[in-house]
């Protein structure tokens, strides 16, 4: 019987017909089965309706968008298919106007629908037209003769060559109906210069490739290597990017929709390269193109380097976030600043953690677009002057000590399976004057280059250490420099179509700020439309109040920004007066509804002060008392804030409550980074709907103790496994068996997320192989314990710990009696792109927090999605994800959230099991060295000092383990277990969050910009002759 055909090239191209994909066979519609409907064919006069097989149809939304035709069809399109005329095979005759890459796309969509290609004929005739035939057999060996399969056969492959063809079209791109340009002739002669889009066939890839070494990087178009191509490859895409990002961003002004702003300090955004073309659907061409240059994509890719815009999941979800902004259509930008050497770059000496710059942008960043003339000044120190206006309404004037400018530099987001693009604006620091030449000249070059170092350094390094006064001083000049520029640029998007009329503001402006970094934009935009704009406190203030909206992403007390008033008065004189008026509002209202409770007036007021506490802003405070909406990140943790850190303002306003559970893009972390596993999921689904409506993967849970299904899919992990022992190779020099299991905790470093527990059962698991015989070794689950992450340069603890995971490594690893039945292995510098590795070839990951201390946490979705079982308190989304794939599909251990509190005030008087200390001992003792080094480290988990109470869960936690090894000598069970953990996946993509945040908070509708078509056939490309 021949394979099932497995949702082959899509109908139409599911990104603008102005930029239409080379439709790959993964991505077809069988039209006379009906949308979604694979097929199986029948064997020579066997009963095809017997070996029928339906599987879910897509959305109807989504196959509605799939199965409309071509806009442009190829008259010289015939398609015969041939099941009779020879004895052994079918005949497929295709005569079509020839263009690049067609006999390659004919031999996909074959083998996609089943069929293997005996031999083929190919000729082309003075016209261009090309005549190919094709000789294929059924996986049996015989030739396809059912008229039923033949005819979907001729549908699919027409509907392909149709596709490939409009690919190739002239398409009219729109009109700017708001350029402001009195002369019609020189628009129309604007728009005729450029009135189509860049054509995506191989032949076009590669002129603009090339175009770009010779023009762009100024190289021989002769001799370049592949970091170049990299470079030119980028770029080509880009200009993609930009056709749909200035499209998109004019139909945004011509509907002057809601917006959103997505404000936050980090966007780990990952390499661009791999995701702009799989979003954009250009993957195939591209490879094509650059396959028949001489150049390979995967190495191409490989000479990316990740952008350094971020450190750990705050990050990485606003990454998400954007590319579902984008995917759902929403009118959405992302703003942040441009790190010019990001957080640090992780290096291992001896096992200790050291920091250097991250110089991703030494070479350049091909996907951003420097925009010199969106520059804005901020403004820093100085003094503030009260006087009266003409009408005698009183005025402030703010003079300030120091000015720099915030320059503008975009990044193209695409989404998937939409012509829309939207927009990451990252701001630098500049100097508000390049270079005091005066100063020069008089002899003072250290005074004339210090101002630009100055301005500089704001923008330098994510997170600069702010244990020193000058440290703090920087996070908060970071932190204002990022609002001010945006708030500034926002405000002047909306007076191009608003003039001065403020009333309209909230109807067409939402900002989201992702935890309270950004929180200082509320006192920022009243400055800005009081004393810039005239207007006053009540109305500035109900604006404020109506626009902005706050993400919490904690429940740990100590984490709540705080800023000393000392420093913000002296680096923001005018804000620290509007953060003491706002306060002196808040506080009246409370004393009418409290009275003279002023202890929980002093827990609810935006400034903290009393005896021996500094006094100081508290920012969560003011996001809290400034927002419309205040959200939690996991239900679990959207409960306990009311409860625990906001419970007081909980009291008085809980309509301002709501939660929303993370997610992350499935593209990113499911598509495309375990390409093996998205073409099973969408070979058993019958379509590839899933990569946008990802409870699809429901669909799989009838194939869960299918026992060849099971074997696919472990021949998928093995084959992800070889590539994570090959990236371990790389970074560590290490060499790791691919028949253990892949254990894998990587995140960042902290004792609440207890990489230490971790570390305390792998000494444990190496004590029990040491005391036992070879015989009794041999029966034992071989292990890889895989950990990385970075620890802030502050955090003295977490690098301890880094060292303590190196120690114990060294230890286990040169260990030749336990025989290799467990490895140790650090991962230096994890990143977005280590992760799309380290993700798909994990078997049992860890995420391990004490109940009720991590707020979500987004790789254990990460991890599920890939088929990765998880290994887990009940903390953050773990709570969900259990709700979803079922706790029988995890290993779930350790106190719950309710129980912890009682368990901290009593644990000075725990028994902690005799294993435990028995380990804390072995440390403290030096069998793993640096006893003295590492002692701090044991006094944090011994007796009362043992905050996130490793002890009490340690017992349940090798408990949880044991059950780790039972069920992964059970294959069937482990496999079953997998495939329903991606199953339950469902509700943890990004997507889905967005459409709440859309429709429950934001109220931003989806503006999806209008498709172009085709107008212009193509014309044949190549000479005529024969091929």
């Amino acid at each position: 019987m021949m394979a099932s055909f497995a949702a082959a090239a899509r109908a139409v191209p599911t990104r603008a017909s102005s930029r239409p994909a080379a439709p790959s066979a993964s991505r077809a519609v069988v039209v006379a089965a009906g949308a979604g409907t694979p097929i199986k064919f029948a064997k020579s006069g066997g009963d095809r309706r017997r070996d029928r097989r339906v599987l879910r149809a897509p959305p109807a939304r989504v196959a509605s968008e799939e199965c409309t035709p071509p806009s442009v069809e190829d008259a010289n399109l015939t398609v015969v298919v041939d099941g009779a005329s020879d004895p052994a095979n079918t005949v497929i005759s295709v005569r079509a106007t020839n263009r690049p890459g067609i006999l390659q796309l004919m031999k996909m969509t074959l083998q996609d629908l089943g069929l293997t290609v005996e031999r083929t004929e190919v000729d082309m005739d003075s016209d261009g037209v090309v005549s190919d035939t094709f000789y294929v057999t059924g996986d049996d060996g015989i030739r396809v003769e059912d008229p039923y399969d033949l005819a979907n056969i001729e549908q699919v492959v027409t509907f392909v060559m149709n596709a490939h063809y409009l690919k190739s079209s002239e398409v009219s791109r729109p009109t700017d109906k708001t350029a402001n340009i009195d002369n019609p002739r020189k628009k129309d002669m604007l728009y005729s210069l450029m009135d189509s889009y860049i054509k995506n066939d191989v032949l076009a890839v590669q002129k603009s490739i090339v175009n770009h070494v010779e023009y762009t990087l100024a190289r021989s178009r002769y001799r370049f290597d592949d970091f170049e191509a990299y470079q030119a490859t980028s770029l080509s895409v880009r200009d993609r990017l930009i056709e749909s990002w200035n499209d998109t961003q004019q139909y945004f002004r011509e509907q002057d929709p809601k917006r959103v702003y997505y404000l936050s300090m980090e966007f780990l955004m990952g390499r661009s390269l791999t995701n702009s073309l799989c979003n954009l659907e250009l993957d195939h061409p591209f490879k094509e193109a650059l396959t028949q240059l001489g150049y390979d994509m995967e190495n191409l890719v490989g000479k990316e380097r990740d952008a350094a815009l971020g450190n750990g999941g705050l990050g990485r979800l606003a990454a998400c976030f954007l590319d579902s902004m984008a995917t759902e259509n929403l009118p959405a930008w992302g703003y942040g600043i441009r790190y010019q050497y990001g957080m640090f770059r992780q290096e291992l000496h001896d096992g200790f953690q050291h920091e250097n710059p991250d110089y991703w942008l030494n070479f350049g960043n091909p996907w951003e677009i420097e925009r010199p003339n969106i520059a804005y000044p901020i403004k820093f120190y100085g003094n503030v002057e009260q006087g009266d206006d003409a009408q005698g309404r009183q005025t402030f004037l703010w003079s300030p000590g120091e000015e720099i400018s915030a320059v503008a530099y975009d990044t193209p987001i695409p989404g998937w399976n939409t012509p829309n693009t939207i927009n990451m604006r990252l701001w630098s620091a500049k100097p508000s004057r390049e270079f005091d030449l005066e100063s020069f000249n008089t002899g003072d070059y250290v005074q004339a280059i210090l101002a630009k170092q100055r301005a500089e350094t704001i923008s330098a390094v994510l997170y600069p250490d702010d244990r020193t006064y000058q440290g703090k001083e920087l996070r908060l000049k970071q932190q204002y420099f990022m609002v001010s520029a945006t708030l500034q640029d926002i405000i002047r998007r909306y007076l191009v179509t608003h003039g001065d009329d403020f009333n309209e503001f909230p109807e067409k402006v939402a900002l989201q700020l992702n935890d309270t970094h950004p929180t200082i934009g509320v006192p920022e935009l009243m400055r800005l439309l009081m004393d810039d704009h005239g207007l006053g406190w009540t109305k500035s203030w109900e604006i404020t109040t109506r626009v902005f909206s706050f993400t919490n992403h904690t429940v740990l007390p100590e984490a709540l920004e705080k800023w000393p008033v000392e420093l913000v008065e002296t680096v923001l004189p005018r804000h620290m007066q509007i953060i003491y008026d706002i306060n002196w509002r808040f506080t009246q209202e409370l004393r009418g509804i409290f009275g003279d409770d002023t202890e929980r007036i002093w827990r609810m007021s935006v400034i903290e002060e009393g005896e021996n506490i500094e006094k100081s802003v508290r920012m969560a405070n003011l996001a809290l008392v400034a927002s419309h909406t205040v959200n939690g990140v996991a239900a679990i943790h959207s409960e306990l804030i009311k409860t625990t850190i906001f419970k007081d303002f909980y009291e008085i306003m809980p309509e301002k409550f709501q939660n929303k559970t993370n997610g992350v893009t499935q593209r990113r972390w499911l598509a495309f980074c375990n390409p093996e596993l998205s073409e099973l999921i969408t070979e058993t689904l019958g379509t590839d709907a899933w990569i946008k409506e990802l409870d699809l993967l429901q669909g799989l849970r009838e194939k869960a103790d299918d026992a060849a299904f099971q074997k696919k899919w472990a021949g998928i992990k093995l084959r992800n496994k070889e590539r994570l022992a090959a990236l371990i190779k790389e970074k560590t020099g290490m060499d790791v068996p691919t028949d253990a299991l892949y254990d894998v905790q990587v995140k960042r470093i902290h004792e609440y997320k207890r990489q230490l527990l971790n570390v305390m059962s792998i000494i444990h698991r190496y004590n029990v192989l040491r005391s036992m015989s070879s015989e009794e070794r041999a029966k034992e689950v071989p292990r890889v314990c895989v950990i990385g992450g970075k620890a802030a340069p502050g955090y003295d603890m977490a690098k301890r710990i880094i060292k303590l995971v190196s120690a114990v490594g060294d230890k286990v690893n040169g260990d030749k009696n336990i025989d290799d039945k467990l490895k140790v292995v650090f991962i230096p510098d994890y990143n977005v792109s280590s992760a799309e590795v380290i993700v798909p070839g994990a078997e049992l990951s860890q995420h391990i927090s004490t109940a009720g201390t991590e707020a979500s946490g987004t790789s254990n979705m990460k991890f599920a999605m890939n088929g990765c079982l998880i290994i887990g308190t009940m903390d953050g989304a773990n709570v969900e994800i259990a709700e979803e794939i079922g706790t029988e599909n995890m290993f779930i251990f350790g106190a719950r959230a309710d129980q912890v509190p009682n368990l901290r005030r009593e644990r000075w008087n725990f028994d902690a099991p005799g294993g435990f200390y028995e380990i804390v001992n072995q440390i403290r003792g030096g069998e793993f060295g640096w006893a003295d080094f590492f002692n701090p480290v044991m006094d944090a988990v011994s007796s009362e000092n043992d905050y996130y109470l490793l002890a009490n869960d340690f017992e349940d936690y090798l408990r949880a383990q044991k059950e780790v090894d039972i069920a992964y000598k059970d294959t069937a069970r482990w496999n079953k277990m997998s495939i329903l953990s991606v199953a339950g996946s469902g509700k943890f993509s990004s997507d889905r969050t967005i459409r709440q945040y859309a429709e429950e908070i934001w109220d931003v509708k989806p503006m999806r910009r209008p498709m172009p078509t085709a107008t212009t056939p193509p014309k044949p490309y190549a000479p005529p002759g024969k091929l």
